[in-house]
């Protein structure tokens, strides 16, 4: 099988190079449509050093049975009518969470196309959060 790759690869140079540019290209797309990742560590350090916000994007139920303390909360859904909200948060870095981290992408962007400088996501989400054993508060 293995022989019948490199004979592949050798007949054809330019459809393997072609493929493996896509690859990069798609690659390289992929990692900067979705932003900068941070982990809870740097979380944590944001918070203290520089006032980081936290949203958490996460509906109202799931944000109210426990959420990073003094975290913001606006649902995914409403974000891109609700952003105006957090004008004033607009050159603060801000860190996105969500369950998983399946959201913070989106929401993330759509952040940056309201002029929001500083932008982040959490690695993981709250699960990953909880995880490391760090505060989780359910007061508002």
């Amino acid at each position: 099988m293995l022989d019948g790759l490199f004979t592949y690869v050798g007949n054809h140079p330019i459809l393997v190079s072609i493929f493996f540019l896509l690859l990069i290209l798609f690659i390289w797309n992929e990692s900067k449509r979705s932003g900068k990742t941070i982990d809870s560590q740097q979380l944590v350090q944001l918070m203290n050093r520089e006032n980081a916000v936290v949203l958490d994007v996460r509906d109202s139920t799931e944000y109210s049975q426990g959420h990073i303390p003094q975290a913001l909360n606006i649902p995914y859904t409403a974000l891109a009518t609700r952003v105006r909200e957090l004008d004033e948060y607009k050159e603060t870095p801000v860190v996105v969470t969500c369950k998983m981290g399946q959201h913070s992408s989106a929401a993330t962007n759509i952040l940056k196309k309201s002029g929001f400088t500083n932008v982040a996501k959490l690695r993981g989400g709250l699960m990953e959060w909880r995880g490391q054993n760090m505060p989780v508060t359910s007061k508002s």
